[in-house]
């Protein structure tokens, strides 16, 4: 295991600033081409995912609402209440401001993508419709960006698996139960590996359902979760209310620190803001429009507009509560890293019983997150193969989750922080090059809204 994260490792910064300057300068670019047309929507954005605009005679297989809960199940998660603590551990309070930064150009990003998932759609050898980068890479491109779509779906076979899931879940309830003294007394390493076998086997009843059960499953569990999950966190802000301005003061002002000990000083600071926003929302990432490609939704704009809520819900909402939840409490001064100082916040905040509530949580997060992800991986090995290979993914998919509970949590970081930034190159390439296309259906779509036609 060290022998391949050193190998990793050695590659990621060669990664940093193509991904840096494409999901950066990309966003700021696709802000002002729009007009910030994506925010100043906002409004009609929520009134689409109620379900008001519903086209029952439109293409696809799940509803927006549906296709949004399992983008979100697969953002909001363990990224957003662990990946918060590996920045906070990593860059100290100001990373924060630059998660904020990158998930409000993220959700111009997301609304691009998720209209070009709409706009360019295909069909597997199975004859079912399909979404995503590599759809509107080889239809929208042309047949010479071909190879920018298999790269695309390489790297997405080990980007898409649920590794970081499995491992921090498994920290969770390691730290939590510490099943080694309270119920059975073996070793940590024979507790970790059944924790992923557990995983693997009720991860297996789900995802080898399809589709449509595991939006189901994700439309189910998600928006109550995160319900919980906030009710939590405000309740922490409300009993400690003094020291909430204080905490998001800190963010502010560290946030511009040119003296920070991050490594790589003040631009490290921002490129470990960058990588885990994109690690929260997954904006420029390329997986959620392979979910809005096959809703029932025939109005790319209109997608294009879902899409977009996904880094506000996951990274401007539930990233910011954890992290002012994590700093008021101290528990970021700790050692711990990851789920562990994020269990030490709740513990400390909520009377000795937060960290078993958030053990709650994390439990259907991590499983939520673990169904949807493998269908992102299927979707991947799906284009280069066919429908029928495809599926054989979720074999490697679960194995990989039996692995990731045992593994350090430097080597999933690092294998993850790899795949997303090699992903994001080809898909935002393509995103920029198709933004014109999205500008003009987006424009007729505006038009519709304003005489009453939509």
């Amino acid at each position: 295991m060290d022998a391949i994260n050193d190998f990793i490792s050695s590659l990621l910064p060669y990664t940093e600033w193509p991904m840096f300057i494409l999901l950066i300068g990309g966003g700021l670019f696709l802000a002002f081409y729009s007009k910030f047309a994506p925010f100043r929507h906002f409004g009609h954005a929520i009134a689409v995912v109620s379900g008001k605009y519903d086209d029952k005679n439109a293409k696809g297989d799940v509803s927006s609402f549906q296709a949004l809960s399992a983008a979100v199940a697969a953002t909001v998660g363990l990224g957003n209440i662990s990946g918060v603590a590996i920045a906070i551990h990593d860059g100290g309070p100001g990373v924060v401001f630059w998660i904020w930064m990158t998930a409000l150009l993220g959700m111009g990003i997301k609304f691009y993508s998720g209209s070009l998932a709409i706009m360019y759609r295909g069909t597997d050898s199975d004859g079912h419709m399909q979404g995503g980068p590599m759809f509107y890479i080889t239809q929208g491109m042309g047949k010479w960006a071909k190879p920018m779509a298999i790269f695309f779906s390489i790297c997405g076979l080990f980007g898409f698996l649920g590794v970081f899931t499995a491992n921090q879940f498994t920290e969770a309830f390691m730290g939590v139960v510490q099943p080694h003294e309270t119920l059975l007394a073996t070793s940590e390493y024979n507790w970790k590996l059944g924790i992923g076998f557990f995983l693997a086997i009720i991860t297996s009843i789900v995802i080898f359902g399809g589709l449509n059960k595991i939006a189901k499953v994700a439309s189910a569990i998600v928006p109550f979760m995160v319900g919980i999950y906030l009710l939590a966190v405000i309740f922490v802000m409300a009993s400690h209310a003094g020291e909430v301005w204080p905490a998001l003061k800190m963010i502010l002002v560290e946030a511009w620190n040119f003296d920070t000990a991050v490594t790589g000083g003040f631009w490290g600071l921002v490129i470990v803001g960058v990588r885990r926003a994109m690690f929260s929302n997954e904006a420029g990432l390329g997986s959620a429009p392979m979910y809005h490609g096959q809703s029932r939704n025939d109005e790319p704009a209109k997608e294009g507009l879902v899409a977009m809520l996904g880094p506000f819900i996951d990274t401007i909402l539930v990233c910011t509560f954890t992290a002012v939840v994590i700093i008021l409490s101290g528990a970021y001064l700790e050692d711990g890293s990851g789920i562990t100082m994020t269990m030490s916040a709740f513990e400390t905040t909520l009377y000795g019983i937060g960290d078993v509530l958030l053990m709650v949580i994390v439990a259907a997060f991590a499983l939520s997150t673990l169904f949807t992800y493998s269908y992102y991986g299927v979707k991947s090995l799906s284009f280069l193969t066919n429908a029928k290979i495809g599926k054989w993914y979720n074999v490697f998919f679960i194995v990989m989750i039996v692995f990731a509970a045992v593994a350090s949590l430097k080597l999933v970081k690092n294998l993850i922080d790899l795949s997303y930034a090699l992903m994001v190159i080809p898909n935002m390439i393509a995103v920029l090059y198709l933004s014109p296309k999205v500008n003009t259906a987006s424009k007729q779509y505006f038009e519709k809204r304003k005489n009453g036609d939509a």
